[in-house]
């Protein structure tokens, strides 16, 4: 047995410890979209890539479920309701065992749990029927190259970068489906243009200027900024769409902007805690965990001098894409 060893999977995990810095906790327009995408799938054998910890996951799962037993009662198939084995994917440090002590007792399918990076095959062939997947995928298997090198014009310079590896993805699914089956996706997309420019007020970007403020009062080392590099892209849907077309593989059933909005304005304190829920565990290994907390109260000071807290939707929206495997 051989391991195409060319993509270099960065662990990079949610917390997913209990308490308000959690990811369960810090999740909730993951779950808006989750629920936006209610009756837009159906289908079989499936696995959840990006799962976490939940709770998302499950109402995801049981989202698909429900839509099945929907469309066999429409086909008048109510009671040949197939058996479902659900396999959770992500990577092998995610805490698998807090995703399984949550899982709903009175669910209605089989669970297992398939650690491993999603841009690498993780099936046999042809071996699944359904795939999905929620504000996962624009999280890289590793910064690009370019953006480590200090010599490159696009080294980080105490901003986040972001690269993509979409074509790695889609060629593993295409092995791992079966002719015919679908994946369905959710995506944070983001406005055409200069991507340095639209994120301006995104935290993510606000987390890099604290980082650089703290570099400038001496707290941390300027170099070590520079070199915290975030394996994220997020596309525009132009750039998406783009993509999906150059794999022969799928057809698009469906490409759907959801175009979600945060209800009124968020208070400060209660959007410092997404970042942190995202975050915590990368920024305390390259930088230490010591330097959480000032870290964070000084987002939280900068979100709101920048006014991000009213600007609604954190991406100008969040795609929903249903692709067909020929």
């Amino acid at each position: 047995m051989t391991q195409d060893k060319s993509i270099s999977a960065t662990a990079f995990l949610m917390n997913g410890r209990d308490g308000p810095y959690s990811y369960a906790e810090n999740s909730s327009y993951q779950r808006k979209a989750i629920e936006a995408t209610q009756g837009m799938i159906s289908k079989g054998l499936w696995r959840n890539l990006g799962c976490s910890v939940g709770p998302n996951t499950f109402i995801a799962i049981q989202n698909i479920i429900d839509g099945i037993k929907q469309k066999n009662k429409s086909q008048g198939h109510s009671s040949q309701i197939p058996e479902f084995q659900v396999f959770f994917n992500d990577q092998a440090l995610n805490d698998f065992n807090k995703l399984f002590m949550s899982l709903p007792p009175n669910r209605e399918y089989f669970a297992s749990a398939v650690p491993g990076s999603f841009y690498s095959h993780l099936f046999p062939k042809a071996s699944l029927h359904f795939v999905y997947s929620s504000s996962s995928i624009h999280w890289l298997s590793k910064v690009p190259k370019p953006v480590e090198d200090m010599n490159s014009p696009t080294f980080n310079k105490g901003r986040v970068h972001y690269g993509g590896d979409m074509e790695s993805f889609l060629s593993a699914r295409a092995e791992e489906l079966v002719s015919g089956g679908l994946m369905a996706l959710l995506v944070p997309t983001r406005k055409k243009g200069n991507l340095s420019t639209i994120l301006l007020h995104h935290p993510f970007d606000v987390l890099g200027c604290c980082l650089m403020d703290m570099a400038k009062k001496g707290l941390l080392d300027e170099e070590k900024v520079d070199s915290f590099n975030l394996p994220l892209y997020i596309p525009t849907l132009e750039e998406f769409e783009e993509a999906m077309k150059c794999n022969e593989h799928f057809s698009i059933e469906r490409f759907e902007l959801l175009g979600l909005k945060s209800s009124g304005e968020i208070v400060p304190e209660t959007l410092s805690m997404h970042p942190r829920a995202t975050m915590e565990g990368r920024i305390s290994e390259h930088f230490g965990s010591e330097i959480l907390n000032e870290l964070f109260d000084l987002f939280t000071k900068k979100a709101a001098e920048l006014g991000i807290c009213n600007s609604g939707n954190r991406f100008d929206a969040e795609l929903f894409v249903l692709l067909k495997r020929k």
